[in-house]
């Protein structure tokens, strides 16, 4: 039996994370008591004891936690934005290669992707792997999801009563061109510059859709609708967790709630000749973030990755 600590157990991602072991046998939780939760003494105490501790923390706090370690056995699995890109901590997307998934079997550091880098990378690393895109295409990238992500402060302003009227609409934010996730997203699609994201908050609690498109004649051939679905249909070929539909799989409208409380993720192709629009849709507590990190955990334990874990078909 796997001991396991969740330091930062009530943000929103470290809750979703202790109540998925609650019908579970095969971990013991280490719990901190309430008033000590800011102590590190007694945080270091606790991730020393653990074979596996979650970091769902900001990311200063998530630093000064893995200086914390001292037990080699520790494995660290972080949900922060801190160690995403940094040497030594295998990304946490198994589906994306061979590579990927060995780096987390075989690694006591784990960074847990953010949401929208997840939708990202879904789709723009397997065209530069494959050589649909080149490493300098000019990306846009817009996503929709929900207010969950924005964590407690945002859930609580979108849940007040009395909440500003502009919370019932869609909301474009990250005006910037500064958000926290295009290092990542740059660097494990392995683009030569970050794309234009533009992220909008939307007035329902959970699920994402990340959405990049693309003219066929800027990549490096004109390319079909059939012949991207076909390389992705191959590149996610086995897994149940990363779904490539059909062509033609939607032909109304992509939601982006319908994914909620669900672990799995959608890719598809849409699109003509000459232009053509992929999709990833998830929820953003899920594949986006809790889901991953006991995905994550299992893959790090070597048992299987989908334990716990709530898939659709």
């Amino acid at each position: 039996m796997k001991k396991v600590f969740i330091d930062g157990k009530d943000g929103t991602t470290g809750l979703k994370i202790y109540n998925r072991f609650e019908d579970r046998n095969d971990v013991e939780l280490l719990l901190i008591d309430s008033e000590k939760r800011k102590d590190p003494k007694e945080r270091a105490r606790l991730i020393n004891e653990s074979d596996i501790t979650f970091l769902c923390l900001p990311d200063a706090a998530s630093i000064e936690a893995v200086s914390l370690v001292e037990n080699e056995g520790t494995t660290i699995i972080d949900t922060s934005t801190a160690h995403r890109t940094s040497n030594g901590w295998a990304y946490g997307f198994a589906e994306l290669s061979k590579k990927h998934r060995e780096s987390i079997e075989n690694s006591n550091r784990i960074a847990v992707p953010g949401c929208y880098a997840s939708g990202f990378n879904s789709i723009v690393y397997p065209l530069v792997k494959h050589g649909f895109i080149d490493r300098d295409y000019d990306i846009v990238c817009y996503a929709l999801s929900g207010y969950t992500g924005a964590g407690k402060k945002g859930i609580a302003q979108y849940e007040d009563a009395n909440r500003d009227r502009e919370l019932d609409s869609p909301r474009l934010y990250a005006l910037s061109q500064e958000h926290k996730h295009l290092k990542e997203m740059k660097a494990v699609s392995k683009l030569s510059k970050e794309p234009i994201f533009s992220p909008i908050i939307c007035d329902y609690p959970q699920g994402m859709v990340v959405s990049v498109p693309l003219f066929t004649d800027k990549m490096t051939k004109k390319y079909t609708p059939a012949d991207i679905c076909e390389m992705f249909k191959e590149h996610y070929s086995g897994s149940d967790i990363v779904k490539v539909r059909d062509l033609g799989y939607t032909t109304g409208m992509i939601g982006s709630n319908n994914f909620a409380g669900r672990d799995d993720m959608e890719i598809e192709i849409n699109g003509n000749s000459d232009r053509i629009l992929i999709t990833s849709r998830f929820d953003n507590l899920g594949k986006g973030a809790s889901g991953a990190a006991i995905q994550c955990m299992n893959i790090a334990m070597g048992i299987d990755e989908k334990t716990g874990l709530n898939l659709g078909e």
